[in-house]
């Protein structure tokens, strides 16, 4: 993510939820790296388990101050739908 992106935030977030178009949530931590804000742990996890592929287009908006919202597009441009199964327990957000 773009630095310009912590300009809407009084403090840059140490976490975020991902929130998916089925409504499941994930939560990671970000992280500072080479003047950006990237996504660290819990990222990996999340795109294992939502099978994200080489070629797909991930979009995120910013849904609250502290959930990103993430939609998912295959490699024809159709959007991914997943639905919520059992994953890590460490990484889901509770609501």
């Amino acid at each position: 993510m773009p630095l310009d992106f912590t300009k809407h935030f009084v403090a840059a977030p140490t976490e975020f939820k991902l929130r998916n178009n089925t409504g499941c949530s994930w939560k990671v931590t970000v992280k500072l790296m080479n003047s950006r804000v990237t996504l660290d742990q819990g990222w990996a996890t999340y795109a294992a388990v939502r099978q994200i592929k080489i070629g797909y287009m991930v979009t995120f908006k910013l849904f609250t101050p502290d959930t990103l919202k993430v939609i998912m597009f295959n490699d024809d441009g159709i959007e991914v739908v997943n639905k919520c199964g059992k994953h890590d327990e460490a990484f889901a957000a509770k609501e």
